[in-house]
């Protein structure tokens, strides 16, 4: 069997065995079982494709396997994976595994929970190692699908009109990719769905791909909160549980970004090339619109989904620079986004668990009475705004370098005012900790609050460790992804 199938038959077995668990603990020892054996296997795989860089090996995709599925539509199983995919399953087993200590004590309904946020994590697995146009589709639409359920189910507040917005919109993206999707394959003329055998043959008609273009980023913009399609994520975000909202924010929006690199940039190089300024233009506007919204919110949710679509705006305005500095930023952007906020989420949902409520203006002094959690939301706040030494400053500062490498004025009056979203970031996140974290507690109930449980510990633990790995540490991490980003920029260069 190829080893990128365990990352697909895990989560099987776990749902198979959620299935047929009896009890509150067989259940959450098959998550920890699956979720641990999901990072193994996505840190096993980090090895081995270090290895395989190390000696050279890293030119095309590697550890490939192609099963045909249904010859008469050139249907098949095609996998495989280059640096960007490894790091995105090495973030998605991270989220997952830390996800499922942050959902330990949900109630009620905890089988039913955990079997529709595995299959989530399935379609999420799977889409980051297709090389198919329609299996990674399919695990797309997979992924989407349990979000209506989890929200609408376990959410709080307007869960019902949060779950129905979040799924009609994503579904009407969905609808866009596939039109785009058939489109790509029609006009190349190929013979197979393979997303490699379409980009070497290279042959769709500038004409069509300036329709296909739009269409397939428009499709994967939506999910990655694209101006003005981005307005399903707030209340996504606000109504989720703690685990959805880390793996919703942390994970399936990456499906977005990680979807317009690897298909509309890549096999439409042409028309992005063409159009990426009308593109650089609602990017740029999600950046600095999200950012000057988290300002003004008072829910702590909607200021962290609110910065997220600032955030996750970078990764698509890095992506339209169209040179290889911003490209590997825009991953990274990724990663760096994936891990903090998957952080402030679960200390959103911790401190919400105590307290009940989610109003800035009805908290304060929290760090007498819980220590463990404000100290952790500081280090996720300044993670937030870029502080150097954590994940948050290397991703934007590549970013930045690389887009300000556009020499003429369009781009880097662009890239300025994107620049300005981090000291809109940072008057937010300063003024948000200074307030709930500080000052005097007068709530009496307050008083009585306890800090962090140890499996809410081993969750938030494990993310500080990741941010402040990646910012610390963070050259193998873009080496990896710097050489896997060649193949498509190298096409997008005029």
């Amino acid at each position: 069997m190829n080893f990128l199938s365990i990352f697909v038959l895990i989560p099987l077995l776990m749902l198979a065995a959620l299935w047929a668990a009896r009890g509150i603990k067989a259940i959450r020892g098959v998550m920890v079982a699956g979720a641990s054996a999901l990072l193994a296997a996505s840190i096993i795989l980090t090895f081995l494709y270090l290895e395989e860089r190390h000696a050279g090996n890293t030119a095309k995709m590697l550890f490939r396997a192609d099963t045909l599925w249904y010859a008469p539509l050139h249907i098949a199983y095609s996998v495989g994976v280059d640096g960007i995919s490894v790091a995105m399953l090495l973030l998605s087993s991270i989220i997952v595994f830390t996800g499922t200590f942050a959902s330990w004590r949900l109630q009620p309904l905890t089988k039913e929970y955990f079997l529709w946020f595995t299959l989530l994590s399935l379609g999420v697995f799977g889409f980051f190692i297709s090389v198919d146009l329609f299996t990674m589709f399919m695990f797309y639409e997979i992924a989407l699908i349990p979000m209506y359920l989890l929200i609408g189910v376990w959410g709080s507040g307007r869960k019902e009109y949060a779950a129905m917005k979040l799924t009609l919109m994503l579904m009407g993206g969905s609808a866009f990719l596939l039109i785009g999707i058939l489109g790509i394959f029609s006009g190349s003329g190929a013979t197979t769905m393979n997303i490699l055998e379409i980009a070497q043959l290279h042959n769709i008609p500038f004409e069509q791909q300036c329709i296909w273009f739009p269409l397939t980023f428009l499709g994967f913009g939506v999910l990655g909160a694209l101006f003005p399609f981005h307005t399903w994520s707030p209340d996504g975000h606000a109504s989720a549980p703690t685990a959805v909202s880390m793996l919703h924010a942390g994970v399936l929006m990456k499906l977005g970004g990680y979807g317009c690199f690897r298909i509309a940039m890549f096999l439409l190089p042409e028309a992005a090339q063409e159009l990426a300024w009308i593109f650089l233009i609602l990017t740029g506007i999600s950046v600095v619109y999200g950012a000057f919204s988290a300002c003004v919110q008072t829910d702590l949710k909607y200021i962290n989904a609110y910065s997220s679509v600032s955030h996750c705006g970078l990764v698509l305005f890095a992506i339209l620079m169209l040179n290889r500095t911003a490209a590997t930023g825009a991953i990274l952007q990724m990663l760096s986004h994936g891990l903090m906020t998957a952080l402030f989420f679960a200390l959103i949902g911790m401190i919400y668990g105590r307290t009940h409520t989610r109003d800035v203006r009805e908290l304060s002094g929290l760090m007498k009475v819980m220590p463990f959690l404000s100290v952790c939301y500081v280090i996720a706040g300044l993670a937030n705004l870029g502080l150097p030494g954590l994940s948050g400053f290397v991703a934007e500062m590549t970013i930045f370098v690389g887009s300000f490498q556009n020499a003429d004025v369009f781009h880097r009056t662009l890239t300025v005012l994107a620049c300005s979203s981090i000291v809109i970031t940072a008057v937010y996140i300063l003024r948000l900790v200074g307030k709930i974290l500080y000052g005097t507690c007068t709530d009496k109930h307050h008083l009585e609050l306890t800090d962090a449980t140890w499996d809410e510990r081993v969750a938030v633990i494990c993310l500080i460790v990741c941010v402040a790995g990646l910012g610390l540490a963070p050259f193998w991490v873009s080496r990896m992804i710097g050489q896997s980003v060649i193949p498509v920029v190298s096409q997008l260069m005029p």
